[in-house]
C-alpha cells in the first residue's frame, strides 16, 4: 500500500472519531454533574471534555493501527487515514501516545488521579483487550462494554475532591446505564454491518450463525434490563422523584426504555436490516434522553 507521508488536521481528527468520541465523552460530563455539591463551572467542564475526548481519540487511534489492514478491505472504513495509507501506523503510535498521555495528565491533574487511572484502564482495554479479541469470539462485545461504560465511572469519580469520599454506589450504577445500554447498540450495529464484518473474521454477534432470532431476543432482553438500571438513580440518592422535575425527569426515562423496547420487539418480529437499524439510531436517542433526564431530576 502506497504512503502518503504527513497528514492534515482532517485525517488527525478523524483518527479519534469525533462523533463516537463526543457521545462517549457527552456521558461522562453528565455523569461528574450528578455528583452531589459538584464543583459546577464551565472551566472544568471544558477540561473534562477535553480530558476525555483526547483519551478516547487515543483508544480509537490505536484501534485503527491495529486494524489497518482489516479496515481496508471493508467498504465502510476503507478511507480511514491509515487505512487508506495517507497516514503511516507510526504516525497513528504517536498521535495516540501524545494524546492518550495528555488526556490523563489532565483527569488527574485538574480532577483525581483515580480518575486518571481509571481513564489509562479504560484505554487500556479498549485498544489492547477488546480490540484483538473481536476476531477471536463474540465475548468481545461483553469485554468491550467495560471501556465503554468506563466513562460514567470517570465522569462521576471525578467530581469528587482528592481527599474526599467517593460515592462508588451511585458511580456502579450510572456504569450499570452504560453497560446495559452497549448491548442492544452494538449487536444492532453489528446486525446492519454483519457482511462487512464477517468478511474479514470478525465476531461480534451472540449467535456464529449471524443475525438470528437469538441475537434478536438478546437485543430485547437487554433493552428490557435498562428500565430498571434507569431508574436505579433514584433509589440511591442520585435523583430526587418527589418533585416536579424528578417526575418530569423519571416520565421521560419510562418512555425512552419504551422506546427502545419497542423497537427491539420490532427487530425479534420483522428480523432484517431496516428494523435492526431502527434499534441503532434508537439507541442514539435514547441514552442521551435518560441521561439528561436523570440530570433534570438530579436530587
Amino acid at each position: 500500500m502506497k504512503r502518503t507521508e504527513g497528514g492534515g488536521v482532517k485525517d488527525f481528527l478523524q483518527l479519534m472519531k469525533p462523533s463516537l468520541s463526543i457521545m462517549v465523552v457527552f456521558s461522562s460530563v453528565i455523569s461528574y454533574l450528578l455528583v452531589p455539591d459538584v464543583m459546577y463551572d464551565w472551566w472544568r467542564i471544558v477540561l473534562l471534555f477535553a480530558g476525555g475526548m483526547l483519551v478516547t481519540g487515543s483508544a480509537n487511534t490505536i484501534n485503527q493501527v491495529v486494524e489497518k489492514d482489516t479496515d481496508a478491505q471493508m467498504k465502510r472504513t476503507a478511507k480511514r487515514p491509515i487505512a487508506s495509507g495517507r497516514m503511516s501506523p507510526e504516525q497513528g503510535w504517536g498521535f495516540a501516545i501524545f494524546t492518550g498521555a495528555l488526556g490523563v495528565f489532565i483527569l488527574g491533574y485538574y480532577f483525581n488521579w483515580t480518575a486518571a487511572l481509571l481513564a489509562a484502564f479504560s484505554l487500556f482495554l479498549y485498544a489492547f483487550v477488546y480490540t484483538p479479541l473481536k476476531k477471536v469470539n463474540s465475548i468481545a462485545v461483553l469485554v468491550g462494554a467495560f471501556p465503554g461504560a468506563l466513562p460514567c465511572l470517570i465522569g462521576w469519580v471525578a467530581g469528587f475532591v482528592p481527599g474526599q469520599p467517593i460515592n462508588w454506589l451511585g458511580g456502579a450504577v450510572l456504569f450499570g446505564i452504560q453497560f446495559l445500554w452497549q448491548f442492544p447498540h452494538f449487536w444492532a450495529i453489528a446486525w446492519v454491518a454483519h457482511k462487512d464484518y464477517s468478511s474479514v473474521g470478525f465476531k461480534l454477534l451472540p449467535s456464529e450463525k449471524g443475525p438470528t432470532k437469538f441475537t434478536a431476543l438478546q437485543t430485547v432482553i437487554y433493552s428490557l434490563l435498562m428500565l430498571p438500571i434507569t431508574i436505579a438513580p433514584f433509589f440511591v440518592g442520585i435523583c430526587n422523584y418527589s418533585n416536579v422535575k424528578g417526575i418530569v425527569g423519571l416520565v421521560l426515562i419510562v418512555l425512552a426504555n419504551i422506546f427502545l423496547i419497542g423497537r427491539s420487539i420490532a427487530l425479534y418480529s420483522k428480523m432484517d436490516v431496516p428494523s435492526a437499524r431502527k434499534v441503532m439510531f434508537g439507541s442514539y436517542i435514547h441514552l442521551p434522553v435518560v441521561l439528561l433526564a436523570l440530570l433534570l431530576a438530579k436530587a
